[in-house]
C-alpha cells in the first residue's frame, strides 16, 4: 500500500486485509513489552496543520510501538504560520529523509496534493483532510464493530448484513464519509440520520439510505448508531435552531438509549459533546465502543504504517 488517502480506494479485500493486520498488531498490545522491530530505521513525521488530541498521539504512539524515529510537526509556531507553502514544508520534510508523513489538514485534497507531485517521495497517510475523509477513523470504527460482533472469530470476515446508523452533521464529517464508503464495501447497510440542512449536496447518490428522523431510524433496531460531533467551527450559517433544539431531534439521550435493543452498539469519534449530540448515560454504558475506539485506533494505525512503509503496493 504505497499512500492511504481515501476508504474509497479500498476494495473489500484489501480493506479485510489492512483490519486482519490489525488484529495481529491488537495482540502485540497484551505482551508485556508493547514493541516491534518493524520500522526501525524509519522515519514517520506527523505533519498537523490542525489541532488533534486522538489521532496525533494514536499515530506517534502507533509507529513508536513499531520502533519507528517520530517527528511531530505542528503548524503553530512553525514557518507554516509564516506563510510557507505546502511544497516548501513538504521539500524539507523530504531533506530530512521522512519515510512516512501523517497529513491533517483543513483544505480537502491536500494529502492527494502531496501523493501525487514529485516534492515528496515519502507515503502519505491521510488522518483527516477538511471535510473530505479520514480513512484511519473509517477503518478502527470497522474494526471496532468487527470485534464486537465477532469477538476472537473476527478475522477474515466482513461486515454483511449489519445495519448501521450514522447521525448528526453529516455536512461537515469526513468520518461520515469514510464510513460510508468502507462500511458499504464490507457489506454493511448504512443509513445517514440528519436535519436535511446538515446533508450534503449529492448524498442521494451515495450507497446509502437517508432519513430526518432519530426515533423512526431507532425503531428499525439497528446493529451500531454512530453518532457525530456538531462542528460548529465549520459552520457559518444556522444548520439548526439552536442547541436544546438539536438535541431533543437528534440526540441520543436516555430516552432513546433505552429505546434501543440491548445488541445494539453505540459509538462515537470524540470529542463528545455530552447532552447535545450523546448523554452521559448512553457515552458511558458498556454498550458505548468510545474508550475501545481509540485503543482500537492505534492497532488499526500500526497496521497502516506497517503495509505503507513494508510493501510499498496498493492503492495510491
Amino acid at each position: 500500500m504505497r499512500h492511504l488517502l481515501s476508504t474509497r480506494d479500498l476494495d473489500r479485500e484489501e480493506a479485510i486485509g489492512i483490519l486482519d493486520v490489525a488484529e495481529d498488531m491488537a495482540e502485540v498490545q497484551n505482551r508485556e513489552v508493547r514493541k516491534l522491530p518493524t520500522l526501525r530505521g524509519r522515519t514517520v513525521v506527523n505533519l498537523f496543520f490542525e489541532d488533534s488530541t486522538r489521532t496525533r498521539i494514536s499515530f506517534e504512539a502507533a509507529a513508536k510501538r513499531l520502533s519507528a524515529d517520530v517527528i511531530n510537526f505542528s503548524a503553530k509556531g512553525s514557518s507554516v504560520s509564516k506563510g510557507e507553502s505546502l511544497k516548501d514544508t513538504a521539500q524539507t520534510l523530504a531533506s530530512i529523509g521522512a519515510d512516512a508523513v501523517v497529513v491533517r489538514h483543513p483544505a480537502s485534497g491536500a494529502p492527494q496534493v502531496l501523493a501525487q507531485s514529485d516534492w515528496i517521495e515519502a507515503g502519505i497517510i491521510n488522518a483527516g483532510d477538511g471535510t473530505h475523509e479520514h480513512p484511519t477513523q473509517g477503518l478502527l470504527d470497522a474494526f471496532t464493530i468487527r470485534r464486537r460482533l465477532h469477538g476472537r472469530t473476527a478475522r477474515g470476515k466482513a461486515l454483511d448484513g449489519v445495519s448501521v446508523s450514522i447521525v448528526g452533521d453529516i455536512l461537515h464529517s469526513r468520518v461520515a464519509r469514510s464510513n460510508v464508503w468502507l462500511l458499504t464495501s464490507l457489506g454493511a447497510n448504512v443509513r445517514l440520520v440528519a436535519p436535511a440542512t446538515l446533508l450534503p449536496v449529492g448524498v442521494t447518490g451515495w450507497p446509502v439510505t437517508i432519513g430526518y428522523d432519530l426515533d423512526d431510524a431507532i425503531a428499525e433496531r439497528p446493529d451500531v448508531v454512530m453518532m457525530l460531533r456538531i462542528q460548529a467551527e465549520r459552520m457559518s450559517g444556522g444548520f439548526f435552531p439552536n442547541a436544546r433544539e438539536y438535541s431533543r431531534r437528534w440526540g441520543l439521550d436516555d430516552a432513546r438509549f433505552n429505546a434501543l435493543p440491548p445488541t445494539s452498539i453505540v459509538m462515537h469519534p470524540g470529542p463528545m459533546n455530552r447532552g447535545l449530540e450523546i448523554s452521559s448515560r448512553a457515552a458511558d454504558s458498556d454498550r458505548s465502543t468510545v474508550l475501545e475506539q481509540v485503543t482500537n485506533g492505534v492497532s488499526v494505525r500500526m497496521a497502516v504504517l506497517y503495509l505503507v512503509l513494508s510493501t510499498g503496493k496498493g492503492p495510491a
